[in-house]
């Protein structure tokens, strides 16, 4: 449906290969004297995958991650259900497809990583930065967040599990066993809590009052944070050569422990009553424009257009490789895998709900309430529950771990790309950039700590990452133009891009993201944790995580234009047209240069036609 095949340049068919052609067309060599700018050169043993499967692998456990099983289930259900998947499906192919499909195509013909492919328009490069701060800051705090469970599973060692009564030192006056619940008339929110919520919050996190409340290094967590850390430097300590191993483990083995879980899920008394409040469609919110915005959103920040992931991994990818296929495959199985997840989390909900006699609705929620508090409760009720807690846990922790590490890949790829003396000192690059980052993450795991990372979680990223793919997708469809994009996909694979591609690209993806961006700001409400306000000058700082990152776009294209030579629109002009966007491949490249002259050529020649016949009718 979504393109068409044909016959590849390389076959010696021309016809088709050429009949496409526009006037506005230039060789690559020559775009790149015009625009008066200078570009990085490329790094000829950059590397490649050992095989497809290794890229593959390595874009699903960067897809598939810990909100795949804390957000998306509770969104289902509160977004109307089954109904839900109508916008949500429709938002995957007419926006995460296209997005993705379009990234690979970047990474995988130029061979650079996210700050490189703005060669494209060299007045957008900002983005590029943008997007390594972004990373930065969500690197810190995410590595905080697959440190939770390490230090569960730690717990584990106890005949009984911690969480399992209200019994222990951490333990208040307001702890009340599950058990019990369905006997009080409350919620968690109006003072009682349950053992697992006090275990969580008290003997986890020692959590402070409030962001203000700094308190001290809470030290079990700040050596399960070391561990992320030492394990992540690991995973990449030789780039792709050791993330295409690593992937192989961290990318499988959570689909084998979630079917585990699911297995065992419905086997639980009540676990119909939950998967049905999970999945009955509640057809009137369709009407409910948040549901469509909620529903565009969930694809893309699952996905991840924007953060320089895909367009990292796919730089590494073989020249010829299929990128409209895995541009279909990853997606999907990224989005099973949410709807999957969601009957593994509603049917243990079920299960609690059938146990405590308090309403599936009550225990519903998301984010680290669903990993860290009511799914652990659930657990603690089920025979073996060492065993349950111990999968649990450590499927969370892999699908948080490829997501660091081929994050922290796409930051120090991207760097070097850039700065080509660094090259030869990958591994002290990498050793660094792991110090850094760990140093920067540490004021997350003191008693404040999650308060500071809900903060950058709740700010730093949504705005900007979605602003970065505007422009990426205008600078792709209406600076560089969708027509010559789908020329260099075809000289690429060898398949051209149909109408529903090109429509997408042009119209249909840029006006979702336009709509999430303005959905964004104004669905957006301050910050709050456990019903605890944040004060105004936590807020203020938030934004300004996000303003950072915004503010590298402006800021370089300011720079730019007062830097350049000539007059203003000169050199907007020259900053606009794409600059060496070649393949990196000597023998790639001169194949594209011909390849370029040709579909010039024939251009000339279908003007003069044009003209002939015009001056013939005349």
């Amino acid at each position: 449906m979504f393109s068409r095949n044909n016959s590849h340049p390389d076959n010696g068919t021309v016809d088709d290969a050429y009949t496409q052609v526009y006037t506005n067309t230039k060789p690559a060599v020559a775009e790149s004297s015009a625009a008066g700018a200078q570009t990085t050169s490329r790094d000829a043993n950059r590397g490649q995958w050992a095989s497809k499967t290794e890229f593959m692998l390595s874009c699903i456990g960067y897809a598939v991650g810990i909100g795949n099983v804390w957000r998306f289930p509770y969104l289902c259900y509160r977004s109307g259900g089954g109904a839900f998947l109508v916008p949500y499906l429709l938002m995957l192919f007419l926006c995460g497809i296209p997005l993705f499909f379009m990234e690979i195509t970047m990474g995988q013909f130029s061979s650079v990583g996210c700050i490189g492919v703005f060669r494209l328009a060299p007045l957008f490069k900002g983005a590029g930065f943008a997007i390594v701060i972004v990373n930065l800051i969500f690197t810190c705090y995410y590595s905080v967040i697959i440190s939770y469970p390490i230090m569960f599973l730690s717990k584990l060692l106890s005949n009984k599990l911690p969480w399992i009564d209200c019994q222990n030192k951490w333990n208040t006056e307001y702890c009340v066993e599950v058990l019990d619940l369905g006997k009080r008339n409350f919620t968690h929110h109006t003072g009682f809590r349950t053992p697992a919520d006090e275990f969580f919050h008290f003997e986890i996190l020692k959590i402070s009052e409030s962001i203000e409340d700094l308190g001290g290094i809470v030290w079990p967590l700040f050596w399960c944070l070391i561990f992320v850390w030492l394990s992540v430097y690991v995973c990449i300590i030789r780039g792709i050569k050791t993330v295409g191993k690593v992937v192989y483990f961290t990318a499988v083995f959570p689909f084998f422990i979630l079917f585990v879980l699911f297995i065992r899920g419905i086997t639980l008394p009540g676990a119909m009553k939950g998967i049905l409040f999970y999945i009955k469609p509640e057809w009137s919110r369709l009407l409910d424009l948040k549901v469509w915005a909620d529903a565009a959103i969930q694809i893309f920040f699952s996905l991840g257009p924007g953060w320089g992931g895909i367009v990292n991994m796919a730089s590494y990818n073989n020249f010829r490789n299929n990128a409209r296929g895995d541009s279909f495959v990853i997606p999907i199985v990224n989005c099973a895998t949410s709807i999957f997840a969601g009957f593994v989390v509603f049917s243990v909900l079920g299960f609690l709900s059938h146990q405590s006699g308090i309403p599936v609705a009550t225990v519903a929620t998301s984010g680290p309430g669903l990993a860290f508090v009511t799914y652990p409760q659930a657990i603690a009720m089920l025979p073996v529950p060492h065993l349950w807690a111990a999968l649990f846990f450590f499927m969370l922790f892999l699908l948080g771990l490829d997501s660091v590490f081929v994050q922290i890949e796409a930051i120090i790829s991207s760097v070097i790309d850039e700065i080509p003396k660094l090259r030869k000192h990958k591994a002290l690059v990498t050793l660094c950039s792991v110090i850094i980052m760990c140093l920067m993450s540490i004021i997350m795991v003191t008693r404040a700590g999650m308060f500071i990372l809900q903060l950058f979680d709740w700010y730093s990223a949504s705005i900007s990452v979605i602003l970065i793919c505007v422009l990426e997708v205008v600078m792709v469809a209406w600076i560089y133009g969708v027509d010559n994009f789908i020329a260099d996909i075809y000289f690429m694979i060898g398949k051209r891009p149909g109408i529903v591609w090109r429509s997408c690209w042009v119209y249909i993806t840029p006006v979702i993201l336009i709509g999430m961006f303005f959905t964004t700001i104004i669905f957006n409400r301050d910050i709050t944790y456990n019903g605890i306000r944040y004060p105004g000058w936590a807020i203020a700082l938030g934004w300004l995580s996000c303003c950072i990152s915004i503010a590298c776009i402006p800021s370089h294209m300011l720079y730019t234009l007062m830097r350049g030579k000539g007059s203003l629109m000169e050199t907007l002009r020259k900053q606009l047209q794409a600059v060496d966007w070649t393949p990196a491949n000597e023998e790639h490249r001169l194949e594209y240069e011909e390849y370029q002259r040709s579909r010039k050529l024939t251009s000339e020649l279908k003007a003069i036609t044009v003209e002939t016949m015009k001056s013939e009718r005349l």
